[in-house]
């Protein structure tokens, strides 16, 4: 779709439409509550690689990091600033009951095997196909209409695929020596006028995210703070928050900070391998980027860093979508209520289809 050229936003748009049509990378990405749109372009369609995290550009890793990070060299940066965006109506979606069976099964799976003692949590997931007639830019335009909290993308390589979502999670930002991320964790449908009421296994599972983050960065921080979990939006769910501030040794390698973190208990589980081995035996599926993380590499200057988890995501196709949804289980996790969390996270992408 081409957009009018004396509007500047047409303009902005219709270089991305550009980039598609000619096989170039890019990413384009709104920070949460920002109103400026960014977007990072590549003059060749080279596969770079983010292996150090000292690169520069816009870094597009996936779940298991092995198999290599992308990096779209900011050959060409370019900004637009907007204060409003047209929000379209929200159509009811209902997404069907195709894979309740399977999805229930693999979380009575995990549970198994956490009451066995082989693991504390994991985070269990299923990718969902769907027709999609609406195009990748106007996908995007209207993430960045319905969810102006999160962190909103879109994100193209010839050679990787086109994926785009809307993320309210934070894996870490550093500047100035200073790190900033989050434990969240722990879901729950919002229902206008009313605040949550966690029960227990929400509180626990998002305990263990805040205890493992707090284990793996203590090392690498000359100061650390983890704040109380407290409640936060995103979209139609609620989810459980704390936030978690350090200031970094003057040794400690922004790598060592990447790498400690990701996979974050909030998408693999607790211990981390041995969740991760399960996840990869028996979810039955390739995550992919899905789980990874993307965002700004040393773009404006070195040791500089902001990067958010692939949650809320989608992969693009030529006529259809896969979305992906999970949930964290623990030994208190009900197999149906897990199956009905899925499909409320579903939604996010659904309304955007």
């Amino acid at each position: 779709m081409h957009y009018p050229e004396h509007n500047p936003l047409g303009k902005f748009f219709n270089k991305m439409a550009t980039s598609f049509e000619k096989g170039l990378p890019f990413s384009c990405y709104r920070k949460p509550g920002e109103k400026e749109i960014r977007s990072i372009y590549q003059h060749n369609d080279a596969l770079n690689r983010a292996v150090t995290f000292k690169e520069r550009g816009f870094v597009f890793a996936p779940f298991d990091l092995e198999k290599g990070a992308v990096l779209v060299q900011p050959d060409d940066v370019q900004t637009i600033s907007l204060d409003t965006l047209a929000t379209p109506a929200k159509e009811k979606v209902h997404e069907g009951e195709s894979g309740k069976l399977q999805h229930i099964n693999l979380v009575e799976q995990g549970i198994s095997e956490i009451r066995k003692g082989h693991l504390e949590k994991v985070v269990l997931s299923r990718r969902i196909s769907v027709e999609r007639s609406k195009g990748p830019i106007d996908i995007f335009y209207t993430l960045l209409s319905l969810y102006p909290q999160a962190f909103c993308y879109l994100f193209y390589h010839p050679k990787v695929g086109t994926w785009c979502g809307a993320t309210p999670e934070t894996l870490v930002q550093i500047s100035n020596n200073t790190m900033k991320t989050m434990s969240l964790a722990a879901t729950m449908p919002y229902q206008e006028h009313k605040e949550p009421e966690w029960g227990s296994k929400e509180i626990e599972e998002q305990q263990l995210v805040s205890d493992y983050i707090r284990v793996k960065l203590q090392p690498l921080m000359e100061k650390l703070k983890v704040g109380d979990a407290k409640s936060t939006r995103a979209g139609n769910l609620w989810h459980l928050k704390s936030k978690v501030k350090g200031t970094l040794l003057p040794e400690t390698d922004i790598g060592e900070i990447i790498t400690s973190l990701h996979p974050t208990p909030a998408v693999c589980g607790i211990p981390v391998s041995a969740a991760n081995t399960f996840i990869k035996k028996h979810e039955g599926y390739d995550r992919g980027f899905y789980t990874g993380f993307l965002g700004e590499l040393n773009l404006e200057k070195e040791k500089e860093i902001s990067l958010f988890v692939n949650l809320r995501c989608m992969e693009l196709h030529p006529n259809s979508a896969f979305i992906f949804v999970g949930g964290g289980i623990t030994a208190a996790s009900d197999p149906e209520s897990e199956w009905t969390e899925t499909q409320n996270k579903s939604l996010t992408m659904f309304n955007v289809l």
